[in-house]
């Protein structure tokens, strides 16, 4: 539990001179997310905030909204045939009251550390409805050269790259630039999933005001998990891609790509970008 890196022997060639010795690499193990004891989702990930990372991902779901939708969260012991736990599955067990969605219909419950929810039978399958609506009259602004600040903001910040050189970070902040949270994922949803998740347990969604910088491209399934936060901004290191546009456009959502120095891409919701 907890196994964020790995040791592994590697030989390492430099100047043309090759040599054995001990590399560290970020640890990747699967963890299956139950639903009410049902199984709903596996995903590969960095073990850590493991109870996040769960409840993160049904709030982009739109089951959870509030940290009193979900009664508790626990790993499931006798995850294996000879009763061991694994610390690699996690059940959410939801509040009395709260609806239970039909987990069996439209997915494909494997989920890689690169594809975020793929598998969802349609684009209407994804386009869950936020719990939290009324993203696009969120008055938030931000100046492009608070923006252009924060990828070294993010990168000083990401510890467990600097010695494995192998996360994806997502990185919530103020209007102001103050980083709030940051978390690291051999998957970039699952980093987003991890802050999405603790701000509900800390009973801060929806998170409004704020913007979300992710280290990577922003994909469809990464815009989905802001406008389902109520996340107002969303901005990436790299290219977004045109469903992240067309649903950014569609919901309000501040959209920016290619953030590097004081250059950047605004896709959606310029209004909120001031000069």
């Amino acid at each position: 539990m907890g196994r964020v890196t790995e040791r592994r022997r590697v030989v390492r060639i430099r100047g043309g001179v090759a040599g054995a010795r001990p590399d560290t690499l970020v640890a990747e193990e699967p963890l299956e997310i139950r639903l009410n004891g049902k199984p709903l989702a596996i995903t590969m990930r960095t073990p850590g905030d493991d109870f996040a990372l769960a409840v993160g991902f049904l709030v982009s779901e739109g089951v959870l909204a509030h940290a009193s939708d979900v009664q508790a969260v626990t790993y499931c012991e006798g995850a294996t045939a000879d009763g061991s736990n694994t610390y690699n599955v996690v059940n959410v067990q939801l509040a009395a009251g709260v609806p239970v969605p039909d987990i069996t219909l439209e997915r494909n419950v494997y989920t890689t550390s690169s594809c975020g929810l793929c598998g969802k039978a349609s684009l209407d399958a994804v386009r869950t409805a936020s719990r939290f609506p009324g993203i696009d009259a969120d008055p938030v602004r931000v100046s492009a050269e608070l923006l252009s600040l924060l990828p070294d903001r993010l990168r000083a910040a990401q510890k467990v790259f600097d010695r494995t050189g192998g996360l994806h970070a997502a990185g919530l902040f103020s209007a102001e630039g103050e980083l709030i949270d940051l978390r690291e994922d051999v998957g970039r949803h699952n980093a987003v999933d991890k802050i999405v998740g603790r701000a509900l347990q800390a009973g801060r969604l929806p998170l409004a005001g704020s913007v979300l910088l992710v280290s990577g491209r922003a994909s469809f399934e990464l815009a989905q998990k802001a406008v389902m936060a109520g996340i107002p901004v969303l901005a990436a290191v790299s290219a977004p891609s045109s469903l992240a546009v067309d649903l950014a456009v569609e919901t309000g959502l501040t959209l920016v790509g290619f953030l590097r120095g004081p250059d950047m891409n605004i896709y959606a919701g310029e209004q909120r970008v001031s000069l």
